[in-house]
């Protein structure tokens, strides 16, 4: 599972990140507005929770944006205000779930898992990237209604870096993520280039492109 926390208070933040890091849940910080604006249009995420007192930032308008932008994706609001009109905004805004300040961790991680384990029944199986087509129930690779034949850990790699798009992820990432293992034996092989290799081959040689040597891409 993977977190995008929006909060200015780093002593918050801090304590979030250790308290997911137990949990084995990875989480990106935002501090300002331009930050995760960016990061959440380059990386996929199970979860947003946004604090809604960030200066300069209209929530309401954050998520109508996000939500039109990533629709599967769960939102959750931190507040410290809890007026009837305040929680009547919330639950007609685009957000599926809030927090009043302080809160507790177990219980936001608790609303997390509900809203992730609602959200799948509703996400989509597909994944569109360029003219290619991902059925992730099936573990296909179409274009133009013709499959793709990809061997499982060619259709895995794949699958990581079209969830991913626009991010650039390192090799290192790819052998964690993709083959479950880190070793420097590995990590000094040429495994993941021969992959991105088949993949280019197979579906077309400018779809993941090189950054640095070894990071990957697809735009």
């Amino acid at each position: 599972m993977k977190i995008l926390l929006i909060e200015d208070n780093e002593i918050l933040a801090r304590n979030a990140v250790r308290y997911f890091a137990l949990k084995d849940i990875q989480v990106d910080v935002s501090f300002n507005w331009k930050d995760w604006l960016y990061k959440a249009k380059t990386n996929y995420y199970d979860c947003i929770i946004l604090d809604i007192s960030l200066p300069k930032m209209d929530w309401l308008e954050v998520c109508e944006n996000l939500r039109i932008s990533e629709k599967n994706v769960s939102i959750i609001m931190l507040t410290s205000r809890n007026t009837k009109k305040d929680i009547i905004d919330w639950l007609e805004s685009w957000a599926d779930d809030y927090l009043t300040k302080p809160f507790d961790y177990d219980e936001l991680l608790a609303r997390i898992k509900s809203l992730t384990r609602r959200n799948l029944k509703n996400k989509s199986n597909i994944i569109k990237v360029w003219e290619f087509i991902l059925d992730l129930e099936k573990n296909e690779v179409s274009k133009n209604n013709e499959i793709i034949k990809l061997s499982a850990l060619e259709f895995k790699l794949f699958k990581y870096l079209a969830q991913n798009k626009n991010k650039a992820i390192s090799r290192r990432e790819i052998y964690e993520k993709v083959w479950w293992e880190f070793d420097w034996d590995i990590m000094f092989s040429k495994t993941v280039e021969v992959y991105i290799w088949y993949l280019r081959k197979k579906l077309d040689k400018k779809l993941i492109e090189t950054v640095k040597w070894v990071w990957y891409i697809i735009k």
